[in-house]
């Protein structure tokens, strides 16, 4: 493919926070769209903070709405999915392989031997590779990890590779095929092969003079993304989007720290009008934050105010600027 269209670093990231929903919010409820892309649910609860940031009036109970799901997918992390896309981000993920098909079956069906028909509290270690045929969906409490077997998604093989693909080019483009693989936890040439079966839908472009992609599709978004303006709560996992490998322009690999105030206890980051201006964590309801440069008041009221908005029953909130 020859590059077409010169995309700065700027321009991806105001398409990928729009494509994402973290520039204007989704309407209250609208949790199911929210999770389009899979929301990654590290502790204490991140997928719930990423509904918060994507969607008005969010609930403490988002995460768990009718119509989601959770699985190890992808990344072979616990991510709530759409129900209806649960064949796209498990299949999606199998290896290309037939021997290596028939090896996580084989595993899957084990696994499942172990349900008995019911959920059970489990940490078996090779329960995420089992999550990859579909037939095992998960329930994690933040304290405790269950599963339980379920009918194998009816879904074309190849269909959900290309649409686990076509999902992530939406979601991280500019992205590569690299960056594609690491995401989906594909090995290379896997994640190769489904790159080229998807070609046809590919506009090649160049992210700061480093040859990628987006969906032919989204050019006009990419090209009109809006600026971004107030302030949002970002969870570690969607700092990807500000660019995490070592160029500091893709979705991964690499884990290139986004500012300098990121560390073990503010691994998460605040946008501020599309720009990441601190790090911040949480214990409890507690938020601790910490702000690279001065704050005007308007700022600091509207930062504030996004903490304290947050849907996290029974805490107290509050913010420490340093």
């Amino acid at each position: 493919m020859t590059a077409r269209l010169q995309i700065d670093r700027q321009q991806a990231v105001r398409y990928r926070l729009a494509v994402n929903r973290l520039g204007e919010r989704l309407p209250a409820g609208a949790y199911v769209e929210a999770a389009r892309f899979g929301l990654q649910d590290t502790a204490p609860r991140d997928a719930l903070i990423g509904m918060h940031a994507r969607v008005a009036d969010c609930e403490p109970s988002a995460w768990e709405a009718p119509g989601l799901v959770q699985t190890y997918s992808p990344r072979a992390a616990v991510y709530v999915l759409p129900a209806d896309d649960f064949g796209v981000f498990t299949i999606g993920r199998m290896p290309l392989d037939p021997a290596e098909q028939q090896s996580v079956a084989e595993l899957a069906e084990r696994i499942c031997g172990e349900f008995a028909g019911v959920e059970k509290r489990h940490g078996h270690p090779e329960l995420r590779g089992a999550c990859a045929t579909g037939r095992v969906v998960l329930r994690w409490t933040t304290s405790a990890l269950y599963a339980r077997e379920v009918p194998a998604p009816e879904i074309d093989f190849r269909e959900a590779h290309l649409e686990l693909c076509r999902r992530h080019v939406r979601a991280f483009g500019p992205t590569t095929a690299e960056t594609f693989g690491w995401w989906a936890g594909l090995s290379r040439p896997d994640a190769r092969t489904v790159w080229s079966w998807l070609e046809d839908e590919l506009l090649p472009v160049e992210l700061e003079g480093r040859a990628a992609a987006i969906l032919a599709s989204d050019e006009d978004a990419v090209r009109t993304a809006p600026a971004v303006t107030g302030a949002r709560f970002l969870v570690a996992s969607d700092l990807r989007l500000f660019g995490a490998d070592r160029y500091g322009l893709f979705a991964g690999p690499g884990q290139k720290s986004r500012i300098e105030l990121n560390d073990w206890h503010h691994p998460h980051g605040l946008m501020l009008d599309g720009e990441i201006r601190g790090a911040w964590g949480r214990r409890q309801g507690a938020i601790e934050l910490r702000v690279a440069g001065r704050l005007s008041p308007a700022e600091r009221a509207a930062i504030e105010a996004e903490a304290l908005s947050m849907p996290i029953p029974g805490a107290t909130m509050s913010v420490r600027v340093s």
